[in-house]
């Protein structure tokens, strides 16, 4: 980029770098773009500032997306959720246990589990219950505790204490951001501490993951990306941002192109 480049020139690179690479540094943009670093941190200021980056020492990263209650997260994205839905019911196997956390993207998962293999689900959030109840072949348990309406699942001592119980086959987490290095991330501490527990509870992981939450992180961390074991990213996610989490060591699938 010319040196005489102009802010708003600068922070849509700075943007389109983000998405890409999930994290960017003040030293190498300042050198990539031929200006001050004292330049760069004002970019990075004024992006953070409209909400669109979270300013690191020495850098900055992506906003956490925002987190409407499920009600109103159920009728977003519908098919990007579809597509990596169905990619993710293939990493169930018959018999299994399987444990279901809250989401709009969990639903439409449970919508396509297989009514075949004689699955076992447990779940706290209500919504799964029923669908998979209107359902034949499937055993549903769920999870008892208080109800909390924004994630639509329950939380709490109660619902703690009963997953803590549990030893299932899989898990598919829920997660409001997910960073190659930073790990799974979610806005609420009480809710992050159930997630937690089922991570324990689970001999394995699959987590999916639009786009806008690659390379993002939240107020409360979950886990590291070591506890993933199988990450589904939409058909058209940024290659940098899936190479991080394979050099991880994270099994990597793609959603079919819709």
């Amino acid at each position: 980029m010319h040196p005489e480049a102009l802010p708003g020139e600068r922070q849509q690179t700075i943007l389109h770098l983000l998405r890409e690479q999930g994290r960017v540094f003040s030293a190498q943009l300042a050198l990539q773009m031929g200006v001050s670093e004292d330049s760069i941190r004002r970019d990075l200021r004024d992006l953070a500032s409209q909400g669109l980056c979270r300013k690191v020492y020495g850098g900055a990263l992506p906003a956490a997306p925002e987190f409407p209650p499920l009600a109103d997260r159920h009728a977003l994205q519908r098919e990007q959720k579809q597509a990596l839905a169905r990619a993710a019911a293939l990493h169930v196997r018959p018999g299994e246990q399987v444990l279901l956390d809250a989401g709009s993207t969990n639903s439409a998962i449970a919508a396509c589990l297989p009514d075949t293999q004689g699955l076992r689900v447990i779940t706290n959030a209500p919504d799964i219950a029923l669908l998979l109840m209107a359902r034949s072949g499937f055993e549903v348990t769920l999870i008892g505790g208080r109800l909390d309406p924004r994630i639509g699942a329950a939380v709490g001592a109660q619902a703690l204490e009963a997953i803590a119980a549990l030893r299932v086959d899989v898990c598919f987490i829920g997660t409001c951001a997910v960073d190659a290095e930073a790990g799974l991330w979610a806005v609420d501490g009480e809710e992050a501490a159930l997630k937690r527990a089922m991570l324990a509870a689970s001999s394995r992981c699959v987590v999916v993951a639009s786009n806008e939450k690659l390379g993002a992180q939240a107020s409360h961390r979950i886990g590291t990306v070591e506890r993933i074991d199988v990450l589904v990213l939409e058909a058209d996610a940024p290659p940098a941002q899936a190479e991080a989490f394979a050099r991880r060591g994270v099994d990597i699938h793609h959603a079919a192109a819709e």
